[in-house]
């Protein structure tokens, strides 16, 4: 990005601020310096560094104070290269007329200013008046920090705090009025009903519906997911009954997104923002509204602190504070908002976004990240608390067995459960009201070591926490990732972790139905111990392994912990490794994710107008086509050890010749890996489901979460007057029964068919403990395939059928979802 001032006479700012008579944009040095001396006080009055950081770090980024806005960068690079303070400016980019950041691409001109710094160390701030900041109904100007070379090129620095990145993390910020923001939200009650004299925290929910935007609405942003449950909403307050798609979304008190961070770009290009022509004064860049898909966890660090524009449908972050509102407000039972956080890894592209003391090196994900860096450590935090404040009442922790340091001193990588500790006492603010969100932790530790699904306990941060934070939530066994409950066996071969659930699983999300789980499902090979009484096909099977009404039963009805489901799973919708960004693995990728073609397409969804299209125009017409493609290719991913020239070669011999495009190339390999990504990430829509809903199985399910929702003290753990066993004799099918006693009275009682033949002809209640009375009880809950006759007495029991009776407990809430 060159600048060197134009010769000739053109059209100036001024002229451009006479016309339009707004302010001119003018550097407020004096408060620039005082932030800067502060800066200095701060680092030499702290106790410690990381102590500075956590003050200074509340600084930095855009932030609007009335008429002025103050910036804040950590440029320790500009040290480490030695760049005069004269050679740093802020940048500011007006755009020259209208923008639509909607549009799919536009050239924009914008009006340059460069405005001088003031620098402490490795902090540099810049303070202006007349400056546009944005909200819901305009926009801002851009901005980002800059530095001149030797040659007069300026280079960017880009702000990775920034509170709008209409363009993404690799593009220049827009200034934003988040205090205009907070001011406009429609959930200020909900905040202020909890407000004290210390901090408010938020206790665990009863069951959480888990999401990921992009693919849970035909919309796939926050706006549209807002629409569903405002509709939602106003069905349930005026007691209407709802149909099978809306049912999906009911009886949670808790909605957890997949990862709403901006993620990795196009490897190999276009950038969403690209300078075409650069003065002093002006610039012209190309535009491309962001439009990667991906499963939310390839991350980069930079712009944690705002929304991915790609889930944006008005381009305002507002969005995902609108999705908090209508959850808050929502009728009777207020559904809590939780933010899944990425704070383990950054991508190898946050190389580019980040200077480099944000690192520690590579892993297996791209890069650590440098937590003992009190700075660093300090930013990430801050980046944490102001994306919380868009008012999430609780925090999913992704990966933390991999927040690790390197202890020198024993030459080895050590987990920060110190860092962990500072996340979950990270004090929220909104609507002026303090908080604790409810946290919870994935920490498979000692994964990866390879027996980590035998030793892992998922306790650590619990233990670690527990004189903390009595309510600090792990995942639980079941629902960590490598769970295939669609293999003969699965839940015998489970019952030892099992029996862990019912002795300490009161601190653990449960469930096997989420975004990991169900990814690795469709990794299986077919060829394993399938449960073939599951379904039919192959798509049925797995379909109905991860929306499994048995399963349900025993998870909402029996085990303590709080439920969790993944919207994608019990839509029976598809899932997979979602991301299209790949240039030089993207092949790799699709050759790994080829065998879930067997699970989750067959001939007829291929051939539905519209599905796979772009695989369809590269010349794979049929599914056939494509499965004996995807025969070959992970074949010799393998056996090249990933060589795509002869990969191509190979493909281009095979007789007869394959389907797709002639010949095969490195080039028509990546485009059908793109292909392909973009193909199933349309194809996992839940909209595409919704019509094949079973409404008795939406009903059963969302009936079943009502009644663990009017039942909260099921999340306990087992007492001794609770049992819990198996049918025995096995005889060829694995049977669950559980008996549950409330601590105000009353009782529940289960019964779970999870896999094998059909049992003889048994009453239920005969399965009851010997001590225990079978007089007075009532069929609450009869699971799909049970017919709608039956209130009790003998029944035959097969695979995924269950079961729930209770005596001396409320059950009129069933009827519906309250409202």
């Amino acid at each position: 990005m060159a600048g060197a001032p134009a010769a000739r006479r053109k059209e100036t700012r001024q002229d451009r601020d006479d016309m339009t008579e707004s302010p001119a944009i003018a550097s407020d040095e004096a408060a620039a310096h005082a932030r800067s001396e502060w800066c200095q006080e701060v680092l030499n009055t702290a106790p410690d560094r990381f102590a500075a950081g956590r003050q200074i770090a509340r600084r930095l980024g855009a932030i609007v104070e009335g008429d002025r806005v103050e910036f804040g960068f950590w440029t320790p690079e500009l040290q480490d290269w030695r760049i005069a303070d004269g050679d740093v400016f802020l940048e500011i980019l007006r755009p020259r007329g209208e923008i639509d950041l909607t549009a799919s691409q536009a050239d924009v001109t914008f009006d340059r200013t460069l405005l001088p710094v003031c620098r402490t160390e490795g902090f540099t701030f810049a303070a202006a008046t007349g400056l546009r900041a944005g909200n819901r109904d305009e926009i801002g100007d851009f901005y980002a920090l800059v530095w001149r070379d030797q040659e007069g090129a300026l280079h960017r620095i880009l702000d990775p705090l920034a509170s709008s990145l209409p363009y993404g993390a690799f593009a220049p910020a827009e200034i934003y009025d988040l205090n205009a923001m907070q001011a406009r939200r429609q959930d200020k009650g909900y905040f202020a009903q909890v407000k004290g004299d210390k901090p408010h925290k938020f206790p665990p929910p009863t069951s959480i519906l888990q999401v990921h935007v992009p693919t849970a609405t035909p919309g796939g942003t926050l706006a549209s997911l807002t629409r569903q449950f405002e509709r939602l909403a106003a069905r349930v307050g005026a007691g209407l009954t709802l149909e099978p798609d809306e049912e999906l979304f009911a009886g949670y008190d808790a909605v957890q997104l997949l990862p709403v961070e901006p993620t990795t770009v196009y490897e190999a290009g276009p950038d969403f923002w690209t300078d075409t022509e650069s003065d002093d004064e002006e610039v012209t860049a190309h535009l491309l509204r962001p439009d990667t898909t991906n499963w939310g966890y390839d991350i980069v660090i930079s712009g944690m602190a705002t929304v991915n524009p790609v889930l944006l449908e008005t381009a305002r972050p507002d969005e995902l504070v609108d999705l908090a509102a209508v959850l808050h407000n929502f009728p009777r039972y207020p559904k809590m908002l939780v933010l899944d956080v990425v704070f383990g890894h950054s991508d190898n592209q946050g190389l580019n976004a980040l200077n480099s003391h944000f690192f520690a090196g590579p892993n297996m994900y791209g890069q650590n990240l440098d937590y003992h860096n009190p700075f660093v450590r300090a930013i990430l935090l801050e980046l944490q608390r102001r994306k919380v404040d868009f008012g999430a009442d609780g925090v999913r922790v992704d990966g933390a067995q991999d927040f690790k340091w390197w202890d020198s001193s024993t030459q080895e990588m050590r987990h920060d459960d110190e860092y962990l500790r500072e996340m979950s006492g990270v004090v929220q603010n909104v609507a002026g009201v303090d908080y604790w969100p409810w946290f919870v932790f994935e920490d498979g530790r000692p994964w990866p070591q390879e027996d980590w699904e035998l030793s892992s306990d998922y306790r650590a941060v619990i233990e670690d926490q527990k004189d903390l934070d009595p309510d600090l939530f792990q995942w639980g066994p079941l629902t960590f990732a490598h769970n295939t409950p669609f293999i003969y066996t699965f839940w015998l071969s489970k019952y030892w972790r099992l029996q862990e659930i019912l002795k300490r699983g009161s601190n653990w999300i449960s469930g096997t139905a989420n975004h990991d789980t169900l990814r690795r499902g469709t990794q299986v090979n077919p060829k394993l111990n399938i449960n073939t009484r599951l379904g039919d096909t192959k798509n049925e099977i797995l379909d109905k392994a991860y929306d499994n009404p048995a399963v349900s039963i025993l998870t909402y009805a029996a085990l303590p912990g709080v439920p969790m489901d993944f919207l994608n799973a019990t839509a029976r919708a598809s899932w997979g490794f979602i991301r299209n960004q790949d240039d030089k693995y993207g092949v790799k990728v699709v050759a790994e994710e080829a065998i879930s073609l067997k699970w989750q397409v067959d001939a007829y969804s291929y051939s539905v107008p519209g599905a796979f299209r772009w695989l369809k125009e590269m010349g794979f017409e049929t599914r056939e086509d494509l499965a004996r493609f995807l025969e070959f290719l992970p074949a010799l991913v393998e056996v090249t050890e990933y060589d795509l020239n002869t990969i191509a070669t190979l493909l281009n011999a095979v007789e007869p010749p394959l389907a797709g495009p002639r010949p095969f190339t490195v080039g028509t390999l990546k485009q059908i890996a793109r292909a392909w990504m973009d193909d199933m990430h349309e194809y996992c829509n839940v909209s595409h489901s919704t019509s094949r809903l079973d409404p008795v199985q939406t009903n059963a399910m969302r009936r079943l979460r009502m009644f663990r929702l009017n039942n909260p003290w099921l999340r306990d753990n087992f007492r001794d007057d609770d049992h819990f066993r198996y049918l025995e004799p096995i005889e060829g099918r694995t049977v669950f029964v559980a008996l549950r006693n409330a601590p105000q009275g009353g009782e529940v009682f289960t019964v779970c068919h999870m896999e094998g033949c059909e049992t003889e002809d048994i009453d239920p209640l005969d399965l009851l403990p010997d001590s225990v009375s079978r007089n007075d009880w009532h069929l609450t809950i009869r699971g799909p395939g049970i017919g709608s006759d039956y209130t009790g007495g003998p029944v035959v029991l097969r695979d995924s059928m269950g079961l729930v009776f209770t005596r001396g407990l409320d059950i009129t809430h069933l009827a519906g979802e309250p409202h």
